[in-house]
């Protein structure tokens, strides 16, 4: 084996350990926790797009942009609307931070990801909060009912 196929190999394995760390993370995580990590990727694919509109890679930053839209509909289409004006409140920022970044993809321009970033930071410290606070009954019982259901 030369030494170009072993590194091409050795490279698929680390690529697969990775895949692997992260589906465990996915499966053994809490809802609130699952919230979070939705959150970061969508700060992540936003970070690619900010940086890759002023260099006019302008497919790169496509894609990203769909990605994070792919996103907010995950987490859109995972609110227990029945569990009122929390959720009913929450869907009405997904569906405007979805719109803001549709503008930003037509036109190219990084303004309105900067503004969603901001907001999804925020949502995501909340969210972080409301994990740490997971062991009051209260919050538990909240739960119960349900705001989010991960699951669909």
């Amino acid at each position: 084996m030369s030494i170009s196929e072993s590194h091409v190999k050795e490279s698929s394995m680390n690529q697969e350990r990775v895949h692997n760390y992260r589906e465990t993370q996915i499966k053994t995580a809490s809802k609130g926790k699952l919230i979070v990590m939705l959150y970061d990727g969508i700060v992540r694919n936003l970070d690619i797009a900010i940086e890759a509109i002023p260099e006019k890679q302008l497919d790169v930053a496509n894609k990203s942009i769909l990605n994070a839209q792919d996103i907010i509909s995950e987490l859109i289409v995972s609110l227990n609307m029945d569990a009122g004006d929390f959720s009913r409140n929450l869907l009405n920022i997904y569906s405007f931070l979805n719109t803001r970044l549709i503008d930003a993809n037509m036109r190219k321009v990084v303004e309105p990801l900067n503004f969603v970033r901001k907001m999804v930071c925020e949502l995501r410290e909340a969210w972080v909060e409301i994990t740490k606070k997971s062991q009051n009954p209260e919050l538990d019982e909240m739960k119960k009912g349900g705001g989010i259901d991960i699951a669909g």
